[in-house]
């Protein structure tokens, strides 16, 4: 079994730009003018998960919670603070206060949070 989580977006440019230059993630590929449809893979490296993200279709996106968080894990703080710093400026303080304590948190362009955990 193979995983690729999908989620709409009505900024797709700016996404890829967060996650591709901000992040770091490398694009698999993407599509346009599918039934309507734009989008992107993206590579979630030593997962074996993709992240796809979508527009068009006439619907608009969905809008973001608190609690719905992409956790990212890392096991070298040096990557982890890099990327940090690329990210700069769209820093957030999760509601969990776990991830207040153990994450760095970063909000995408649809205002989804982004965290940024060192593997213990």
């Amino acid at each position: 079994m193979k995983v690729r989580f999908a989620r709409h977006t009505d900024h797709l440019d700016d996404i890829v730009r967060f996650y591709r230059d901000g992040v770091g993630l490398p694009v698999l590929g993407g599509f346009e003018d599918h039934a309507g449809y734009d989008g992107v893979f993206l590579d979630l490296p030593g997962s074996g998960a993709h992240l796809e993200f979508t527009t068009g279709g006439g619907h608009p996106a969905p809008m973001p919670d608190p609690e719905s968080v992409l956790v990212l894990y890392f096991d070298d703080d040096e990557e982890r603070l890099r990327i940090a710093a690329r990210l700069a400026g769209r820093e957030v303080s999760p509601s969990n206060p776990y991830w207040r304590t153990h994450a760095l948190a970063f909000a995408d362009p649809d205002g989804f949070q982004v965290l940024l955990v060192l593997e213990r």
